[in-house]
């Protein structure tokens, strides 16, 4: 802080003849997440996050976190690679909190969530980002607790077009960006690709990854469109290690504790989305048949435990294919600008799951080699099939010119079919049926002062169902616990403000929210040994979130966004003599702020400088709010320059002053804190050639 701050002023009241660009993460004027269809987003009763396509391809992320946490209240925690942790109005959690679509459409199924969903879509080929915070709207059930987030495609052009870029940087650092796409009458074509390679900063943190997006769309007539995607990515890295001491997280950051982690993904998804308007416009059909087929390979150094004097792990798969439906009728009304949305959602995902207990060996501190453990009771061998069905109502009305309601309600009726091919005993359950279901009902009311002033007020009911792996793992004895796993419910309330103010020279959005779960599932550590899945009784999630963006003179841009939020257990009693209640919830920050300066001189030809200074704040550590991490600020550097229109050199400086941070801490009862390194400075640079129009 004390290294960052008197720069950053210096740099921003140093006088330079600039020409300000837009701010491009601020919400915008249309979204299309909550119905799947674009709408005024200031009729919306929510706050959602926009990062559009400019964004994505100034900031030319090499991990999702570089654009992602630029949205007020949004924290993405990078691992490996490009493996992340999430925030969204939550503490840190690797827990099914979050959902995250493409196009709309969930990525991966309600019964096997990956914290590190967003490695498996190609965000820097992004068109945009949508971030709805909170439980989503009727069209988004189990998953949207904390948020969602919609990641979506490139339109093909209209006319024939080229981009390559490809980027180096240090520690082994290549990627290659492509894209190619046309229109030829009716039927639209595009093409993005990504190949990427670190050997990581960090000892054995290797990571490649290849992915491809394809999209075709195509117009049947005037009144019916269909869209087809086909996405696959595939990843070949080390996972993420177990977190460092103290001690040498201080000293030395880039050591590793192991060295035989890995994690293998292949995901592959397709769509096909038919769009038919009906009486005279008034009417949209939607139908939106998919399938998912996807495959995790997992050797996690962060498993690694010691029990007596040895030390044992896993080697686990995971597989799953999904056969969906999403189908919808929308049809508007005259009388009050009535819209009304029904529709249901089918998901039917047979899954497998395979896990050997392993026993690791050290060579000082370091685990360089393991064998399977003979006895197989914390082995695993089982199918997990999810079926989810939930229909659902979405209207909104105006009864006057400036005011809107939305009201809606979900019904979730899931079930998953769970067998298992090894002997039933303490950790594995016998074979069951589990069945949730449960109604969510919304209600949000946006009042317009002007055109550019709008106000909102909306609650939101939601709930998630365990996933397979909380209720079919029962490790250290549980299995009778863990099966009988409660959903998590939820009741968010929100109010807030949107303003575009003196022909967009400032922006200032903001909101305040309340979020009451019952039910909430967590992971507790009796002992640095064991793990549990528990409901916690209730917690409780309150906070303030701002975006606003300011052009003093016509030459300059600044934007800021802040968010403060205080995250604690209500009623958490682990034990007869443990009760965290009244506590904070641990990896919780309250304060986190980005701000961004950017700035266009005409010498740079439509090129961009912009400096970014990013405030963690501090939290605590443990359930028993015994020790915190102290917060961190950081420093990057970005800048572009076009030689013309076809060619572009740019390049990006991360955590320029070079400071000592941790992505993520944390400490279990019985244990010292473990301190996961961020990134030390490290710096990029590329090209872009583009062929085409623009």
């Amino acid at each position: 802080m004390k290294k960052i701050l008197p720069l950053f002023f210096i740099i921003i009241l140093f006088p330079v003849t600039v020409f300000a660009e837009e701010d491009t993460t601020r919400l915008e004027d249309i979204i299309v997440t909550g119905t799947r269809e674009a709408e005024s987003a200031k009729e919306v009763p929510q706050t959602v996050g926009v990062v559009d396509e400019k964004t994505i391809q100034d900031v030319k992320p090499s991990h999702p976190s570089q654009v992602m946490n630029r949205v007020p209240g949004v924290w993405i925690r990078a691992t490996t690679g490009e493996g992340h942790v999430t925030a969204i109005r939550q503490p840190l959690t690797t827990n099914p909190v979050y959902l995250y679509l493409e196009d709309g459409i969930p990525i991966r199924s309600t019964g096997f969530f990956n914290h590190n969903a967003l490695y498996e879509i190609n965000v820097p080929g992004a068109d945009r980002i949508e971030v709805t915070k909170g439980p989503g709207t009727a069209l988004y059930g189990s998953d949207a607790i904390g948020g969602a987030i919609n990641v979506m495609t490139k339109a093909p052009s209209l006319t024939p077009e080229i981009e390559i870029t490809p980027e180096t940087g240090e520690n082994g650092w290549y990627r290659i960006l492509a894209t190619g796409s046309n229109t030829w009458g009716s039927h639209g074509f595009r093409l993005d690709l990504n190949d990427t390679h670190t050997d990581g900063w960090q000892d054995d943190t290797e990571y490649d990854r290849q992915a491809a997006t394809l999209r075709y769309d195509y117009a049947l007539d005037t009144t019916t469109s269909i869209k087809t995607v086909v996405a696959y990515s595939k990843i070949d890295g080390h996972g993420e290690a177990l977190g460092l001491s103290k001690a040498d997280f201080e000293t030395r950051p880039s050591y590793s504790y192991t060295t035989f982690n890995f994690r293998k993904v292949d995901a592959f998804r397709f769509s096909f989305d038919i769009e038919k308007e009906v009486n005279e416009g008034r009417g949209l059909i939607s139908i939106i048949p998919y399938y998912r087929d996807n495959e995790m390979e997992l050797f996690p150094g962060w498993g690694i435990f010691q029990s007596g004097s040895n030390y044992y792990g896993s080697h686990y798969t995971t597989k799953f294919q999904s056969f969906g439906l999403l189908a919808k009728y929308r049809h508007d009304f005259e009388p009050m600008r009535t819209r009304l949305v029904v529709g249901v959602d089918i998901d039917y995902s047979p899954g497998d799951y395979f896990e050997r207990r392993i026993q690791a060996y050290k060579t000082g501190d370091k685990y360089t080699s393991y064998a399977y453990v003979s006895n197989t009771d914390n082995n695993y061998d089982y199918d997990a099939t999810f079926t989810g069905l939930s229909p659902y109502i979405h209207t909104e009305f105006s009864p006057f010119e400036k005011i809107r309601f939305t009201l809606g309600a979900r019904y979730d009726d899931m079930e998953y079919d769970y067998e298992t091919r090894l002997a039933s005993n303490a950790n594995r359950p016998t074979d069951t049926k589990k069945s949730f279901s449960h109604v969510s009902p919304k209600a949000g009311l946006t009042y317009s002062f002007t055109k550019d002033v709008s106000v909102f007020v909306s609650y939101n009911n939601g709930f998630r169902v365990p996933s397979a792996g909380d209720l079919f793992k029962g490790n250290n004895g549980t299995a009778s616990t863990a099966v009988n796993l409660k959903p998590i419910k939820i009741d968010s309330y929100e109010t807030g403000i949107k303003t575009n103010l003196f022909d967009n020279l400032v922006t200032f959005d903001a909101s305040v929210y309340l979020m009451q779960k019952e039910d909430d599932i967590v992971s507790y550590k009796p002992t640095s040994s064991t793990t549990q899945r528990l409901n916690a009784g209730e917690t409780e999630h309150k906070g303030i979130e701002v975006a606003l963006g300011v052009k003093p003179i016509k030459e300059v841009g600044f934007d800021v966004a802040y968010s403060y939020a205080k995250h604690t257990y209500e009623e958490y009693k682990v034990s007869s003599t443990i009760d965290y209640s009244g506590k904070e919830i641990p990896v919780a920050p309250r304060q986190i702020i980005n701000t961004r300066l950017y700035c266009a001189p005409s010498f740079l030809n439509g090129g961009k400088v912009e400096l970014e200074w990013i405030s963690l704040g501090k939290y605590w550590l443990d359930d028993a709010n015994t020790e915190k991490y102290d917060g961190h600020d950081l420093l990057n550097v970005r800048a572009s320059y076009n030689f013309n229109k076809s060619w572009e050199i740019y390049a990006r400086a991360m955590n320029v002053t070079d400071e000592l941070y941790a992505e993520s801490a944390s400490k279990s009862s019985g244990s010292a804190a473990q301190y996961n390194p961020g990134m030390p400075q490290t710096f990029y640079a590329g090209i872009t050639y583009h062929w085409g129009s623009k």
